[in-house]
C-alpha cells in the first residue's frame, strides 16, 4: 500500500527504533561504568523518548535536505515531489496551505482524544463517594488525576497546532505571498509536533501524570512516575515547534507582502498572526526551560526546586508562567483576528477603528508578560507583588476592551447575514465576554484568595478559550473550506453544529463557575455529598456530551461536504480580501500567475467604487482582474 510508504508510517517506525537504540544507549554507559541496575527505566525513557524524537524526524525526510545541504550538495526550492490526492498530507511538503491543513488536521484529532479525556473524568464526578475508573478509591484518583493532566496539556498541544494551522494556511495568502519565508523549516516546524503528540500521550502508559498540567514540584519532581519524563519531553518538542513557527510568521509578515500593502494596509488577521508570533518566539522557551529543569532534578539530582536542598519550587511557578500566561494570548488572539477579519464581511461595514485594533493585537501581547504572577496570589510569594501585577492584570482589560468596541461599531446599522461562519462569530463575541467579566475576580487580590483553585477558574478559563479560539476557529474553517477545497460544507449541519455548542458551552461554563463559588476544587476527584454539588456536575457533564457530539457532527459535516458538497463559488461571501480572487481551491503556487498590487483600503465594505487591490492579467487571471483598468471593485450588493 502507498500509504505504508508515506513519511508518517516511516517517521513512527523510526520513532520506535530510536527509542529502542536510545535505551541500548543507557543500558550500554551504565554496563560500562558498572552502574546497577543496568536497566534503569528513568534515563532510559528521557533517551530514548529524545533519541526516538530525532530518528523520527530522520524517517520522515524532514532533515534530507539540510543534511544535504551541509555535504555541500545544492537542493531546489521545492524538492519534495508532491504526492497527489490526500497522500500529500501524510507526506512531507513545503506548500504552507498542505502544511496549514496538516496542522489543522493533527489539531482536530489532539482535540478529540483530549476531550475525550475529559469525558471520561467527567462522569467520574456524577456521583460523590463512587469511584468508576478503578476498583480502588486510590486507583480510580489516580486515573483521574492523569486525565485530568493530560486534557489540559493536550488541548493547549491542540490550540497551539490549530493556531499553525490559521496562521499557516492564512498569512501568504491575505498578504500576497507565494508560500512562508522559510519553507523546509515550515515543515520541520510541524512535523516536530508528532513525535511530541506521540511522548505526551505515551506517559498515560507510563505510571500516568497526576500533578495536573501545570505540573508543578514537589509532585512532578517525585520519582514515582515515569509517564513525567515522556511528557515533560513531548511538551518541550511541541514548544520547539511554537519557537519556530513564529520566526516564520515574523519574517514572512515583514518581508514578503504583496507591492503597496504597507503595515496598515494588511488584512487584520494577519496584525493578530504577528502579535501572537511575536510572543511564541520571546516566551516559549520558558516552559521548555522550566520542564527541563525538573527533567534534570529527576535523572540528576539537581534539587533546582528541592527546598530541603535549598532549591525553590515557587522559581518554577514563575518560570511556568512567565510563559504560560502570555500563552493565553498566543491561543486567543488568532481567534480575536478571526472575529475582526469576518465581522466586516458578514456586517457589509468596513470594520470599525481599524488601526486601534492593529495596535491592541501587539498591546495585548505587551502587557501579557506583565501579569504572569496572578496565578500566584496564594502561592506564598513575596506579598508587595501583588499589587502591581494585580494591576497590570487589570490593564490588559483595556485593549481588549477595544476590540469590543470595534466589534459593536462595526456591527452597528450594518447589513448583517446570519451564516454559519458569521454565528460562531456572534457566539465567540458572547462567550469571551463572559470569560471577560469573570476574569478580573481572579486578578483582584482579595477575590482570588477565594476563588484560586475553585471550579470558578476553571469557568473563566473555559470561556476565554472558547470564546477566544474555538468558536472562532470554527468560524474560519467554515469561511475558508470552500477556498481550500473547492467544495461548500452543508448551511444547515453547520448551523446545528453552532445551535448544539453555543448553549451547550453556556451551561457548562456558568456551571462550573457555579460549583467553584460553592466552592468545589479543580483538579480533585471527589466531593462530599454535603456539598450539593450533584446537580451542577450533571450539568456540566450533559453539557460536556452536547459540546462532544456537536464536534462531531461538524466532522461529519467537513467530510462529507468534500466529496458531496456543492462546488463552490470562487468568491461565496463576495469578499474583498485578496485570496478570493484566486480560483479555488487556491493554485499551488497562490499568486504567480495573479500578482496584485494594494491600492486601498481592505475592509471598505459598502463604499462605491472603492478597490482594495489591483490583479495584473495572468494566463489564469481571476475573473475580478478583468475589471476595467484591472482593478477588483466593491462586490455588488454592498
Amino acid at each position: 500500500m502507498k500509504f505504508l510508504k508515506t513519511a508518517l508510517v516511516r517517521g513512527l517506525i523510526g520513532q520506535v527504533g530510536g527509542t529502542i537504540l536510545g535505551m541500548g544507549i543507557v543500558c550500554a554507559v551504565r554496563l560500562i561504568f558498572g552502574m546497577q541496575p543496568i536497566w534503569k527505566p528513568e534515563p532510559a525513557w528521557a533517551l530514548g523518548g529524545l533519541v526516538g524524537a530525532i530518528t523520527f524526524m530522520i524517517g520522515t525526510g524532514v532533515l534530507s535536505d539540510w543534511f544535504k545541504w551541509m555535504r555541500g550538495i545544492s537542493t531546489p526550492d521545492h524538492p519534495h515531489e508532491e504526492s497527489s490526492g490526500w497522500l500529500r498530507y501524510f507526506n512531507i511538503s513545503v506548500d504552507h496551505k498542505v502544511i496549514g491543513i496538516q496542522y489543522g488536521v493533527t489539531s482536530m484529532l489532539i482535540f478529540l482524544i483530549a476531550g475525550l479525556f475529559a469525558l471520561i473524568f467527567r462522569t467520574e464526578l456524577l456521583t460523590p463517594a463512587e469511584y468508576i475508573l478503578g476498583p480502588s478509591a486510590t486507583e480510580a484518583l489516580d486515573f483521574f488525576n492523569s486525565m485530568v493532566s493530560l486534557h489540559g496539556m493536550l488541548m493547549i498541544a491542540g490550540i497551539l497546532l490549530g493556531v499553525g494551522a490559521m496562521s499557516n494556511y492564512l498569512v501568504p495568502l491575505l498578504i500576497g505571498a507565494s508560500d512562508m519565508a522559510f519553507p523546509r523549516l515550515n515543515a520541520f516546524a510541524y512535523w516536530i509536533n508528532v513525535p511530541g503528540a506521540v511522548l505526551v500521550l505515551s506517559s498515560l502508559f507510563l505510571g500516568g501524570v497526576d500533578a495536573g498540567w501545570t505540573a508543578y514540584p514537589p509532585l512532578s519532581s517525585q520519582l514515582t512516575k515515569l509517564g513525567f519524563q515522556t511528557f515533560f519531553l513531548g511538551v518541550y518538542l511541541v514548544g520547539l515547534s511554537s519557537i519556530t513557527g513564529g520566526i516564520n510568521v515574523i519574517v514572512t509578515t515583514l518581508r514578503m507582502r504583496a507591492k503597496g500593502m504597507s503595515m496598515f494596509k494588511m488584512p487584520i488577521f494577519v496584525w493578530a498572526a504577528f502579535a501572537t508570533a511575536l510572543i511564541q518566539f520571546t516566551a516559549t522557551q520558558l516552559i521548555g526551560l522550566s520542564f527541563q529543569l525538573v527533567m534534570f532534578q529527576r535523572l540528576f539530582g539537581m534539587n533546582f526546586f528541592n527546598a530541603a536542598e535549598g532549591g525553590n519550587p515557587v522559581l518554577y511557578q514563575h518560570l511556568f508562567w512567565f510563559y504560560s500566561h502570555p500563552a493565553v494570548y498566543v491561543f486567543i488572539l488568532p481567534g480575536l483576528g478571526i472575529i475582526s477579519e469576518l465581522l466586516p464581511v458578514f456586517s457589509r461595514k468596513p470594520l470599525f477603528g481599524y488601526k486601534w485594533i492593529a495596535m491592541s493585537s501587539l498591546g495585548i501581547a505587551l502587557i501579557g508578560f506583565f501579569v504572569w504572577a496572578h496565578h500566584m496570589f496564594t502561592s506564598g510569594m513575596n506579598e508587595y507583588l501583588r499589587v502591581p501585577f494585580m494591576y497590570t492584570t487589570l490593564l490588559v482589560a483595556v485593549p481588549t476592551g477595544v476590540k469590543f468596541f470595534s466589534w459593536v461599531g462595526t456591527m452597528w446599522q450594518g447589513k448583517l447575514s446570519f451564516s454559519t461562519p458569521m454565528l460562531f462569530v456572534l457566539g465567540s463575541i458572547t462567550i469571551f465576554l463572559l470569560g471577560g467579566i469573570s476574569g478580573p475576580p481572579n486578578g483582584t487580590v482579595a477575590t482570588d484568595l477565594y476563588l484560586h483553585d475553585t471550579y470558578w477558574v476553571v469557568g473563566h478559563f473555559h470561556a476565554t478559550m472558547f470564546g477566544g479560539y474555538v468558536f472562532p476557529f470554527f468560524a474560519a474553517i467554515y469561511y475558508w473550506y470552500p477556498k481550500f477545497t473547492g467544495r461548500m460544507y452543508n448551511e444547515a449541519l453547520g448551523k446545528i453544529h453552532f445551535w448544539l455548542m453555543f448553549p451547550g458551552f453556556y451551561v457548562q461554563s456558568l456551571s462550573q463557575m457555579w460549583v467553584g463559588l460553592l466552592g468545589m476544587r479543580r483538579r480533585i476527584g471527589d466531593y462530599d455529598p454535603a456539598m450539593g454539588l450533584e446537580t451542577g456536575h450533571l450539568l456540566i457533564t450533559v453539557a460536556g456530551y452536547v459540546i462532544g457530539f456537536s464536534v462531531l457532527l461538524a466532522l461529519f459535516n467537513l467530510l462529507r461536504s468534500l466529496r458531496m458538497g456543492a462546488k463552490a463559488a470562487d468568491n461565496p461571501w463576495r469578499s474583498r480580501s485578496p485570496e478570493f480572487q484566486l480560483p479555488s481551491p487556491v493554485p499551488q503556487h497562490n499568486y504567480a500567475d495573479h500578482p496584485f498590487e494594494v491600492i486601498g483600503e481592505p475592509y471598505d465594505y459598502g463604499l462605491s467604487g472603492s478597490i482594495y487591490a489591483k490583479f495584473g492579467g495572468g494566463p489564469s487571471a481571476p475573473a475580478s482582474a478583468h475589471h476595467p483598468k484591472g482593478a477588483a471593485p466593491a462586490p455588488a450588493g454592498d
